[in-house]
């Protein structure tokens, strides 16, 4: 073994070899893998080797096709086969909402370009015909599938070879047999490896370990939310149905899942395979995988699957024919919200995960396309803030991720709906006056750990959602906040909002050189500042006041705060000139907007709040009712006359019942998170995450007025000039939906022209209840971003006419908001 390399990746699994593989594509051929044991001996080996494209995550639903696809070249690349047996995938559904997912899933399979086909029973039969449709009593009637023709599924043994036999052929070295000990920095700031085998020396680590993830991080000083959960599946005899429908000239099936009985069904050597995904299954290795497992497996728990077992015999009859071979139960690693982590490590330089792969196989060659574009180019290619591991903050201990993990696992197959709230592990983070929202009727959702009040339910109303891809129980209530909160007054808590102090005499000039908008530079003003990547796609968004001399206030996503606080804490400059402290903690956030808010504010505030005294988009460090040193932002997301209090956080009780009992008289309400977006969207209010994303530059969101070209250098400015030369390739728009009775559109849905061609995607949607619109939010072609343009977009399978309006359709003048 060499003792240096540019790279060294920790793991001999197909995530690890894949990661491996793409690195040397890459021209990163100076690339060491160490694996403790052999190639594939966690969890690759025992892998069922399914290739799912489903997915309703637009970023995992590109890494899955990249996946399949390069497992379709690799045999002829490498000359290894990879057992690849692309027989589709039919996914039945026995109810509306089940079609609804689909419908709603095809949407995100358009904008990525996966190829589906929404069918009927007919057609299942004929794609299936050892299929049982259902009598509606003993077995549920099959009112529709999905089905996936390029889906299958593989061998991984084979396919991890072929990566290692690609891999190698480009120069890249495997040791296996190999356990890292320990790890340590270099003066240099290089990562020590120390392994049974000797030292080595790298510039990069990735971490690609699997059930070992804790165990590894822990080497490195971090916390990994991954742990694995048992995963069984059942190995049949030969089966005469299946056997005589084969020799009789029939193709091998389709991969069968029934979602709504939640198990999948394969052939496998004129048998079957069959896997359920069971309530009950446990989180195992929280403490560390321990030396006597190896390569192992648990002992069966047939018991934990008969209710699948039997739901499976009853829509495939002949397979109470077959006898059991084999149940192979193993762990397989999960995370929180069952998608991975892939890409930097917080915290520590050149050390990246590409850890928690429930579906790794399927993952494996999406994972390691994209962790080798961010290693080699220093950054992605695609937006991956749906995998990134920063995504999870400090709240991830090891009970949270266990109870997480095993809810994660038994709802693998539950229907995804759009406004579903897993209940297990909360409530965890909460703001100080939860209690109080509690008992005015919150229905709460979690965001990074955080409870947030999504809507407050009237008396008589049942506190509870009842989730839907269409309108629900909460429609009206949602309604009724918003307009309240446009016409009286309204309170939102937004304690969650990530928040940093940055001081020092480099602060001004350091963070002008992070973000494409001018930093404030009078005390008082605030600015919407927008970090960009090299490539002038927006990476974060900042709301930046400035305090003081040499004290700025940084405010950002909620969800977003290790991403930022990390990127923040990596560009930090090293002579001292800039102080940077993570305050989210410390200060709580209400916003207090609408009509009557300076009405409510200035019972509390000695300060003049008039437009003169102060102005939009200004701040004022003052004193609220016994409240002091609070940071009173006239700024919101609602697009009303309103105010932001940044509080420190011991005055929360008194602040909020000071608020309260000063609006009496005006009728204050508390709104949640579904009116403040159903508000922000009357005012086509871009959200990070959402609708600003590394993908779009500011230009193509229609932010040209947030930067500023003709300052200093910037990260990302050379892209932005090059683009404004070659032409902006999209353009952000706001919708109105034509005749929509109970279905809103959502986000990456396609937008097609009145051809029906795909001209762009929505990134969200909703319904604007003081406007009376269903709304939606996007990018398209520029010929198509007109005011006035006639649109289509597919919402549940049903395509609706959709125009495109003025921005900020809501108060286009911003007459309220600076009121």
């Amino acid at each position: 073994m060499k003792s240096h390399a540019r790279v060294v990746v920790i793991g001999g699994g197909v995530v690890g070899v894949s990661t491996l593989y793409h690195l040397a594509v890459r021209g990163w051929t100076d690339a060491v893998l160490l694996e403790r044991a052999e190639l594939t001996a966690g969890s690759t080996w025992h892998a069922a080797g399914l290739l799912p494209l489903f997915n309703m995550s637009y970023t995992v639903g590109q890494l899955h096709k990249y996946s399949v696809d390069l497992y379709k070249r690799l045999p002829a690349e490498t000359g290894q086969d990879v057992s690849f047996h692309v027989t589709g995938n039919l996914r039945l559904a026995t109810c509306r909402d089940r079609m609804d997912e689909y419908q709603k899933y095809c949407g995100t399979a358009n904008t990525i370009g996966v190829p589906f086909q929404v069918i009927g029973p007919r057609e299942v039969r004929d794609l299936w015909p050892l299929v049982e449709l259902g009598d509606g009593a003993g077995t549920p009637k099959i009112v529709g599938a999905l089905y996936h023709p390029d889906d299958g599924h593989i061998a991984p043994a084979d396919l991890t070879m072929a990566l290692r036999k690609g891999a190698r052929s480009r120069g890249a070295e495997i040791h296996e047999q190999t356990e890292v000990t320990a790890v340590r920095r270099t003066p240099s700031g290089e990562w020590h490896l120390t392994t049974n085998k000797g030292d080595i020396v790298a510039e990069h680590v990735v971490c690609a370990t699997g059930n070992y993830a804790r165990q590894t991080g822990r080497m490195f000083g971090i916390n990994v939310p991954s742990i694995p959960v048992e995963h069984q599946y059942i190995v049949y005899d030969e089966s005469p149905e299946l056997k005589a429908y084969r020799q009789g000239g029939g193709r091998e099936l389709a991969v069968l899942r029934e979602s709504d009985q939640s198990y999948y069904l394969r052939e496998e050597r004129m048998g079957w395979i069959l896997g359920p995904y069971e309530a009950g299954a446990p989180a195992r290795f929280a403490d560390g995988v321990p030396d006597w497992f190896g390569k192992s497996l648990f002992e069966g728990d047939l018991e934990r699957l008969l209710p699948h077992v039997e739901a499976a015999q009853r829509r495939v009859p002949s397979l109470a024919n077959c006898g059991i071979k084999d149940i192979v139960n193993g762990p397989i690693a999960y995370t929180p919200d069952g998608s991975p982590l892939i890409g930097p490590a917080w915290g520590a330089r050149n050390l990246w995960l590409n850890e928690g792969h429930s579906f790794g196989i399927t993952a494996a060659g999406g994972s390691g396309w994209q962790l080798a574009e961010w290693i080699v180019d220093g950054e992605p290619g695609i937006d991956m803030m749906a995998v990134d591991p920063r995504r999870y903050g400090p709240y991830t201990g090891k009970r949270y991720v266990v109870q997480k993990n095993e809810e994660t696992y038994r709802n693998v197959f539950v229907i995804h709906f759009p406004d579903e709230e897993r209940p297990d592990a909360r409530p965890a983070k909460t703001s100080p006056i939860y209690d109080k929202l509690a008992r005015m009727g919150a229905v709460f959702g979690q965001r990074y750990g955080w409870e947030r009040a999504n809507w407050f339910a009237p008396p008589g109303v049942p506190a509870k959602d009842v989730w839907s891809f269409r309108r629900s129980n909460y429609f009206e209530p949602v309604g009724n906040e918003a307009l309240h909160l446009r016409r009286h007054v309204g309170v939102i808590d937004l304690t969650p909002f990530t928040k940093h102090e940055v001081t020092g005499p480099g602060a001004e000039s350091w963070l002008d050189g992070l973000v494409a908008n001018k930093v404030p530079t009078k005390i008082g003003r605030i600015a919407l500042c927008h970090a960009l990547t090299r490539r002038g796609g927006i990476r974060s968004e900042f709301t930046i006041t400035k305090i003081a001399e040499q004290h700025f206030y940084v405010v950002s996503a909620g969800a977003a705060e290790r991403y930022d606080s990390d990127y923040l804490q990596q560009h930090l400059p090293q002579d001292g000139s800039v102080g940077l402290r993570n305050i989210t903690m410390s200060r709580g956030c209400f916003v207090v907007a609408g009509p009557r808010s300076r009405d409510v504010l200035a019972k509390l505030v000695d300060a003049p709040l008039d437009n003169a005294a102060f102005p939009w988009l200004t701040g004022q460090v003052s004193e609220v009712g016994l409240a002091t040193d609070v940071y009173l932002l006239r700024v919101n997301f609602v697009g009303a006359l309103g105010w932001e209090l940044h509080f420190p956080i011991e005055y929360a009780h008194h602040l909020f019942d000071a608020v309260f009992a000063a609006g009496a008289e005006f009728g204050i309400r508390m709104a949640g998170m579904r009116a403040m977006e159903s508000l922000r969207l009357e005012k086509s209010y871009r959200m990070w995450g959402s609708d600003l994303t590394p993908d779009y530059t500011p230009y193509e969101a229609g932010l040209d007025r947030f930067v500023r070209l003709s300052k200093g250098p910037f990260i990302g400015k050379e892209a932005l000039e090059k683009q404004l030369k070659a032409g902006v390739p999209h353009r952000f728009i706001t919708f109105e939906v034509h005749d929509v009775t109970d279905a809103d559109p959502l986000g990456n849905e396609p937008l097609f022209d009145r051809k029906g061609r795909i001209i762009g995607r929505a990134t969200a949607g909703y319904y604007g209840h003081a406007l009376q619109k269903s709304l939606g939010l996007g990018y398209v072609k520029p010929e198509f971003a007109a005011v006035g343009s006639d649109i289509e977009i597919e919402i549940l399978g049903l395509r609706k006419r959709a125009t495109v309006l003025v921005d900020s359709p809501y108060d286009p003048e911003n007459k309220d908001l600076r009121g």
